[in-house]
This record gives structure tokens, sequence and C-alpha cells, in this order.
């Protein structure tokens, strides 16, 4: 038995023929089918039912492909390893934002890259989790930085928790809400609210503050136009407050007091594919955002 009768076998079952399966592994299929054999007398059963046209695994031929699967993920680890090491920190990292983070670390990354790390190439993606999900999975992606309520916590993901950010309301200086004291929640409600999307818990809390029904009036990944929209009108921006630092630190929004009992936090995480080995460059990346993260939630502290 040896790696490529695995890797045949394989072939075969997700196929369902010797001729497909021979063309994608670029064999003859007379020697293909040798293989398939050969892999079968030496275990002493029939692994695929060959039933006219249509191949279906036995039931030892199910049991074989699984434990050849897991044999050739690890193998594939291993040379994935190998050549990890061998770039050093000359290699590549495709990192998947969600809306907060890629406003967070989108640009400082890039920066920090190009100045401590030129030979090394990064590729950002920001999208709604189930489709980063999708490509960690598929391994376009390297990693995830994205908000725990997205995740699904399927047990094929690793996942980092970061510290958590504080969010609030944002709107315009000369917004009515700051006339006078601060606000109450359903005072708030009252003006159109924007956000990149409420977890259950800040929804089942918003709406108990609106009985009579709540919605968001703006709802998209795109923060930076969702606050100069706050910026230019009545609406009000809900979220992290560290991705409005700039606007607020140029005066062009200003952070609205925290109505009673409605001090919120962000958190996010840091995924990764489960037993996949982290490159030189996904840790770089890594290591740059939790410190970023960490940075941010010091601020934010230090503003409340």
């Amino acid at each position: 038995m040896n790696l490529s009768q695995l890797a045949h076998l394989v072939a075969l079952l997700e196929t369902g023929s010797f001729t497909r399966a021979a063309e994608s592994l670029h064999l003859s299929q007379p020697a293909f089918s040798r293989s398939i054999q050969l892999l079968e007398a030496e275990l002493g059963a029939p692994l695929v039912d060959r039933i006219g046209k249509r191949n279906e695994a036995t039931p030892l031929g199910r049991q074989v492909a699984a434990r050849a699967r897991r044999v050739l993920a690890e193998v594939h680890e291993i040379r994935r390893e190998a050549e990890l090491l061998a770039q050093g920190e000359a290699g590549a990292v495709a990192l998947g934002l969600g809306a907060a983070p890629s406003a967070l670390f989108s640009v400082p990354l890039m920066r920090h890259v190009m100045d401590a790390y030129p030979r090394l190439r990064v590729r950002l993606s920001r999208g709604p989790t189930d489709a980063l999900l999708a490509g960690l999975r598929e391994r376009a992606l390297d990693a995830l930085v994205v908000h725990v309520r997205t995740l699904d916590n399927d047990a094929d993901l690793d996942v980092a928790a970061m510290p958590s950010l504080a969010s609030g309301f944002v709107c315009r200086p000369d917004h009515p809400l700051l006339a006078g004291p601060a606000p109450s929640l359903p005072q708030v409600l009252a003006y159109p609210v924007m956000s990149t999307g409420l977890s259950p818990e800040i929804r089942r809390r918003v709406a108990a503050a609106r009985p009579d029904g709540f919605e968001l009036h703006m709802e998209s990944e795109d923060i930076a136009g969702l606050l100069d929209i706050a910026a230019r009108s009545d609406a009000v921006y809900l979220g992290v407050l560290a991705s409005a630092a700039g606007p607020i630190a140029a005066g062009r929004l200003a952070r609205l007091p925290p109505p009673p009992d409605f001090d919120i936090a962000a958190h996010f995480a840091f995924v990764t594919l489960r037993g996949r080995s982290e490159s030189p460059a996904t840790r770089i990346a890594r290591e740059f955002c939790f410190e970023q993260m960490r940075r941010a939630a010091q601020g934010s502290a230090a503003e409340g």
C-alpha cells in the first residue's frame, strides 16, 4: 500500500468513474485500474462494487477512503510546512475581514507590511462572514477577522478571541441629541439608525426600547459611507466606536453619551482552519491584528 494507491481510491470514489478518475490524475485507465486491483489484493477484499457503468464503494471501501483522506491531508500539511519554512517572510497571506475589522486594519496592515516586510504579499477580502468562511474552507483565504456573532461554531474552525471593543452611537457634532442632557435609548431610536448589522442580543434590547417596532434605517458593510451620512444628516451610527475615531478626532462626528444600561461591546475573533499549518505570513498578520485590536480597545477605554 502506498500514498498513490490511496489517492487513486479517493479519486475513484469522488468521480464514480475509472475513466474520469484516471484522466484527473493523468494516468492511463489500465494503469489506474491495476493500482486499485493491487490495493484490493493487499487488503484481501473488494473496495469498489462495479455495477454496470457505476462504481460504488463497498463498506470496507468507505472506511479505507475515509482514513485515506485523513492521511492525504496530513501529507499535504507536511509538504506545506516544508514550503512555509523555506518561504520565511517572503510568502503571501490572504486575509478575510468583516466590516469593522476592515475599517480598523486594512490600511494600517498594508502600511506595516510595506514598511517592515516588503517581500510579503497581502490580499485582503471583505464581505459577509458566510462568504469569507467559504473562502477559508476552500483554502482561498488563510484566516479571518470577524465578529463572533456571525460564526457558526463548526468543529473545523480554530477561533481565537480578540480584545472586545466598545460600541455605541455616533452622530454629527451639532445633532439635536447633543443639545441637552444625555438622551435615553428611546430618544436616540427616534432618529434613523444605521449599522453594519445587529447581534440578536442588541436587537432584542433595542426592540424592548421601541415596542412600536424597530428596524435599521440603513444597513451596510461600508462603514466609511455610513459615517459620512451620519456627518451630513440627523441619522446616527451604531457600531464599533474605534472605527469612527478619525472623524471624531477631526470634529466631523461626535460620540453620543451611552444611554442608561446600554454600554455595549463588540467581540471579534481571529479564525483559521483547524489542522492547517500557520505560515510565517499568517503569523505576521495575526500578531499585527491582535496588537491593533489591543490598541483600539485601550483607546476606547481611555475615552470612556
